[in-house]
């Protein structure tokens, strides 16, 4: 229902029915809800949490408000399909319907991290070796790609392109760091020859200039929690899909330091730094060695306690890291040749500080951190990592205090409430309007509403609910026989248009290889087997397919109408027991007196369960099956708070029954 706040007319209202109509869309009261609700939360200075269903209209929901606010706005989006969607397509259609409507700044820039735009020094004076000199042709096999990728660059330059590496040729990571630099390798506009033609430097300008902001989450912690100005001041932002937010601030906030990086810091340095006392480059490098000795004498996994000789190395990487940024010269600020030492010189030196801040992070040993040490893998050797205990705290202090948030999601509500995910942002249950025991007057609350503005689809008719409360619970050892035939059964009955979500990638192949085999005549795909964007085109083009994968087909997926009738999940996805920083929170949550099962693990499979069955209805003429293969979603007692956290489908545990709903929808 719309509130009664909403049926008045309003700028609001009017604004987002002629943007609605003259986008030739449908306006639905979800939407109208959602506006005014994220319209008065910016008004009043008051933090919300809305839910909007898949349908709802969500991204104009808040992007009306957001242009008619009076100060500037930043959106921030975790992925860059939803950034993109915002930028190419939904704001400049908004801005082309409200265009005449006066007093309207529909200013918008788009801003991202250093590294995601092309740096034209780089591209034009070359990529230091390990000794700091700049070379200006690649070598080896990624050659070809390499001057691609910096044609492109003065291409983008000469055309007033964007340089953003989403626009860039089809590259792989290592590519783009020989035509990109982090803020620390950044020579800095003022030093560099080219910082007039910058792409970081002219999109900073632009935001600038701009009423509306888009980014995303991770930029959003870097600017708002990590201290660092990335993002021109600002009085509100809308945090869309935050359900993510804590994983992308968590994951901004993590570091990781390996014996190489020392020792490639150290040679790189080596040019650089000169102390007529001694060698410390070299003592640098030595202390990478000892940093080697002391992971190979460790088992991977958490570092409760830290052995000693593992702090000692710590210690050591870091005092003679400091010991090497001591020696470094003076910047000249000279352009030209000696811009180009200057750029060789600053590179090293950003190397040199990043194996400083880790390692001091590292030995200084925080119970506010968590340590642990990540298995060596083929070629890759062991690396050491450091990750927030928890960021709810910082995100408490450093941004709902300063800021006035929107966080917008579909999936939002767990267990049927908005607590779980409103604590794991720093908003407290008590501080929500309307709580019986709200302490919204005290000294330091921070007032929340959370609303759930509904969803255009009828869940109940639309789609099943079938768990599979028969099969034995599932075992460490991936998916057994009966799995295996009851997946090919439920394929077999629909005939394809089935996506596989699983808990590991080896489950999701034994899971494929097990359909071709019985079912030849279906073709059946699995993650790995190509690039995401191209398995999802195979798969909606042909409705015979099987799409089978792990996490980014989890959230990533959007394939509506008859591609997807049926969505497998194999197992409740819960955290790995030996997942170093979930089992930390569990640990920190029992040690306060919490539940952490239910507090880090359920929350955290209630999210992705959530967000697994809602690839399944993207449409209001959409029908299919969600099926769980694990019976602990109907047998166990957290089952129910899992459940509580889907869209409300019609549920059935009857086997003989979904195959039948199956056979009609293969049928028709």
């Amino acid at each position: 229902m719309v509130p009664e706040t909403a049926t008045a007319a309003s700028p609001v209202t009017e604004v987002l029915a002629k943007a609605v109509t003259a986008l030739g869309g449908q306006q639905r009261d979800g939407q109208v809800q959602m506006a005014t609700e994220v319209a008065e939360a910016m008004e009043e200075g008051r933090h919300l949490l809305v839910q909007a269903g898949t349908g709802t209209g969500k991204s104009l929901g808040y992007l009306v408000p957001a242009l008619l606010h009076d100060k500037r706005v930043v959106v921030a989006t975790a992925t860059l399909a939803l950034q993109h969607q915002l930028v190419e397509r939904d704001l400049p259609r908004l801005v082309e319907a409200v265009k005449d409507v006066p007093g309207i700044d529909t200013s918008y820039a788009v801003l991202k991290g250093r590294s995601n735009y092309a740096c034209l020094h780089r591209v034009r004076a070359g990529v230091p070796d390990d000794q700091g000199t700049l070379v200006d042709v690649p070598m080896g096999s990624m050659a070809e790609k390499v001057l691609e990728l910096r044609q492109w660059a003065e291409d983008e330059s000469e055309a007033g392109g964007s340089g953003e590496r989403d626009n860039a040729p089809r590259h792989t990571d290592r590519e783009w760091r020989q035509v990109s630099v982090n803020h620390r390798e950044c020579l800095g506009a003022t030093k560099c020859p080219f910082g007039q033609e910058c792409f970081a430097e002219l999109a900073k300008e632009k935001a600038q200039r701009s009423h509306l902001i888009v980014t995303n989450h991770s930029l959003l912690a870097i600017d708002a929690i990590e201290d660092v100005p990335m993002i021109p001041d600002y009085d509100t932002v809308v945090i869309d899909e935050a359900h993510e937010l804590v994983a992308r601030v968590t994951q901004a906030a993590t570091d990781e330091l390996g014996a190489g990086d020392v020792e490639r810091a150290a040679r790189r340095a080596s040019r650089w730094a000169d102390d007529a006392g001694g060698d410390p480059a070299g003592d640098l490098e030595d202390a990478a060695g000892q940093l080697a000795e002391a992971f190979a004498a460790l088992p991977a996994g958490r570092i409760d306690m830290v052995p000693p000789q593992l702090s000692d190395a710590l210690v050591a990487v870091r005092d003679a890291a400091r010991a090497t940024l001591s020696a470094f010269p003076r910047e000249s600020g000279k352009e030209g040749k000696d811009g180009d030492a200057d750029a060789g010189r600053t590179q090293a030196k950003g190397m040199v500080q990043e194996v400083f801040v880790n390692a001091e992070r590292m030995a200084a040993g925080s119970d506010r951190d968590v340590l642990w040490l990540g298995e060596a893998r083929d070629r890759f050797p062991a690396r050491l990592h450091v990750a927030p205990l928890q960021v709810w705290g910082q995100m408490r202090d450093k941004l709902l205090t300063d800021k006035t948030v929107v966080f917008a999601s579909a999936t939002l509500m767990l267990g049927g409430e908005f607590g779980a995910v409103a604590t794991s942002l720093g908003l407290k249950p008590t501080e929500r309007l309307g709580h019986q025991v709200a302490t919204t007057d005290a000294e330091g609350a921070l007032p929340w509403k959370g609303i759930d503005v509904g969803s255009p689809f009828d869940y109940g008719q639309q789609s099943i609910l079938y768990v599979a409360r028969h099969l034995p619970q599932p075992g460490r050892d991936g998916l057994g026989p009966a799995q295996l035939d009851e997946i090919c059964d439920l394929v077999d009955a629909l005939d394809g248009r089935t996506l596989g979500l699983f808990s590991s990638r080896r489950a999701a192949e034994a899971a494929a290889e097990a359909v071709r085999q019985r079912l030849p005549h279906l073709t059946t795909l699995a993650q790995g087997d190509a690039q995401l964007p191209e398995l999802a085109k195979q798969f909606v083009e042909d409705p015979h397919t099987c799409l089978f994968g792990t996490l980014s087909l989890w959230q990533g997926l959007d394939v509506p109408g008859d591609t997807c009738q049926l969505v497998i999940i194999d197992r409740i996805p819960f955290p790995r027991p030996d997942d170093p920083l979930m089992s930390a929170r569990a640990k920190a949550a029992d040690d306060r007196g919490g539940n952490g099962f239910m507090e880090v693990s359920a929350t955290h499979a209630g999210l992705l369960m959530a967000q697994g069955a809602g690839r399944l209805i993207r449409t209001t003429t959409d029908r299919g099956v969600v099926a769980v293969l694990d019976p602990r979603l109907e047998t166990a007692r957290y089952g129910r708070f899992l459940k509580a956290s889907l869209p409300p489908m019609w549920s059935t545990t009857d086997p003989a029954l979904v195959r039948q709903a199956l056979k009609r929808l293969g049928a028709g």
